[in-house]
């Protein structure tokens, strides 16, 4: 038997789309030329995986990693750094008064994958699970900032920031957005780097403008950047 195939070629085939979903975004086309897999198998076998949330859509209708992998890898207790976000989220909600939130990047798109949500009075909340886009808030800011330039490039298309902007972001080491992603909604986003320095998350607080006001990195930068800063010092421990 080929060491690569497991002699159950439907489950094959279904681990071959997710593999070559792991690099970003693919149309069914590009799907089916990556892969191998005849088309009509390869849409079967793609529109299966979203039924189970292993694949999700973009918003230009292309296949991307669906909200579950993430979800498994926490049930699974295999992730670190979801291991310890509950707490530190806690603590910078606490810190802050604002709910916080920890965001991964998948193709174009980011995820939601752990939360803690402010206990009373007006709120930002953000399930997780959530799919956002990366053109708009602060999180999407931090996650593409250190991206290489011809990646950086591609992700400000069509985004409400600019490259001067991800320029300042790299310079202060945190991001800021008013209104961006929602009307009336503040965040302050810092990185959290994987023992190789990538950048593989972000960590954000959010609520109303009328509590966080147009600058609210001068209010809660410092404690976020703390917090990401923390995440980022046990994962090089941990490694």
């Amino acid at each position: 038997m080929d060491k690569k195939n497991s002699g159950v070629g439907v489950l094959d085939k279904a681990v071959r789309i997710l593999a070559t979903l792991e690099s970003g975004p693919h149309s069914l086309s590009e799907l089916v030329s990556a892969t191998g897999i005849a088309r009509p198998t390869a849409h079967r076998l793609a529109v299966a995986l979203e039924f189970h949330r292993m694949v999700s859509r973009d918003f230009m209708g292309r296949f991307v990693l669906g909200a579950r992998s993430a979800e498994l890898a926490a049930a699974a207790g295999e992730d670190r750094l979801l291991a310890i976000a509950a707490p530190a989220l806690a603590a910078l909600r606490d810190a802050c008064g604002e709910s916080a939130q920890l965001y991964r990047r998948q193709g174009e798109l980011r995820i939601c994958v752990a939360t803690a949500e402010r206990l009373s009075g007006l709120r930002d909340s953000v399930p997780v699970g959530t799919v956002l886009t990366m053109q708009a808030g602060s999180a999407a800011q931090v996650l593409l900032a250190w991206e290489e330039p011809e990646k950086l490039h591609r992700g400000i298309i069509n985004s409400k920031f600019t490259a001067a902007s991800l320029s300042a972001v790299r310079r202060r080491g945190w991001a800021q957005s008013v209104g961006e992603r929602e009307a009336g909604v503040a965040s302050v986003s810092a990185p959290v780097r994987g023992p190789n320095n990538k950048v593989i998350a972000a960590v954000s607080i959010s609520g109303p403008m009328e509590r966080l006001g147009r600058q609210p990195g001068r209010l809660h930068a410092a404690v976020v950047v703390a917090t990401a800063a923390r995440l980022t010092e046990y994962l090089a421990k941990s490694k």
